[in-house]
């Protein structure tokens, strides 16, 4: 067999191998570009509820202005108090679809996280085999078909498939709820260092500090817990982060610095189940 043919031959076999993760990331990229169509459909979603809430709060201040201008009060105040009654039902309920929605968009992260990853690897593989492809297309490389074949099957073998980051939260965060704090904790800092701008790097960093503060690493722990409020500001885990440091300081018997993180959480995140344990604690502190 000439020399000609033998390359031809491998290239074709190159080729065809390539075909396959192509059309594999083409799909990848299709279905992460619906995803984020999803994602922007709940934030829709959001703002138009946001809208509905802002409604709502325009005719209690009315019902506010027909009380203040009507003689008959008592039977204004029993039509205010069906009235708001239904308004709180509304409320509630609209509370409800934010909450949902907001699941909704942390779950379309995590896959978006994960299809980022995976079209990474395919994309490698795209990049090594067009590469092969212009080596053996150059003259350079004269291995037979079997030697080629050989070589592919090693540069799969040699490339292990990476975790996904949805994956690596779970492990970790599985770890962390059976009390394996230390094995919890290199689990989330694995993640960190693959995944650092992935979705769930707020919670990740979160539950960073409460490994160090299970394992009573009080001054870890408010690093970690300080890197959430520093890095991700607008992250629903910045007030569990500021009520852990003012714990991690009375573990450290700086009541001064304390007080001061568990005022911050009653002032900054009003209404949060993190203010009314601030509030507890700073009652039985003495304030």
């Amino acid at each position: 067999m000439s020399t000609n043919a033998i390359i031809n031959g491998s290239l074709l076999l190159l080729f065809l191998a390539a075909c396959a993760p192509q059309a594999e990331l083409v799909k990848t990229r299709s279905d992460m570009n619906d995803l984020r169509e999803d994602v922007k459909s709940a934030k829709t979603n959001i703002q138009d509820m946001q809208r509905l809430d802002q409604d709502m709060q325009k005719r209690l201040d009315l019902l506010d202005a027909n009380v203040r201008g009507t003689l008959d009060v008592q039977k204004v105040m029993a039509d205010y108090g069906a009235k708001t009654d239904q308004l709180a039902m509304d409320i509630q309920l609209l509370q409800g679809k934010l909450e949902e929605n907001n699941f909704r968009i942390a779950e379309f992260g995590q896959k978006l996280d994960d299809r980022a990853v995976k079209i990474a690897e395919l994309t490698a593989r795209v990049e090594e085999l067009e590469a092969k492809v212009k080596l053996m297309s150059s003259g350079v490389g004269t291995m037979t078909t079997a030697q080629t074949s050989s070589a592919m099957t090693k540069g799969k073998t040699a490339s292990p498939k990476t975790i996904e980051p949805s994956e690596a939260y779970r492990q970790a965060k599985s770890d962390y709820d059976k009390g394996h704090f230390e094995l919890a904790l290199a689990g989330f800092q694995n993640y960190m260092a693959q995944f650092p701008d992935a979705s769930q790097a707020d919670k990740v960093q979160y539950w960073e500090g409460e490994c160090y503060y299970s394992l009573k690493n009080f001054n870890k722990a408010i690093a970690a817990f300080t890197k959430v409020i520093k890095n991700y500001p607008k992250s629903d885990k910045v007030p569990g982060a500021k009520l852990k440091i003012g714990f991690s300081y009375l573990n450290e018997k700086n009541p001064a610095k304390a007080k001061e993180y568990l005022r911050q959480v009653i002032k900054d995140h009003p209404g949060t189940n993190e203010a009314d344990i601030a509030k507890d604690r700073l009652a039985k502190l003495g304030k």
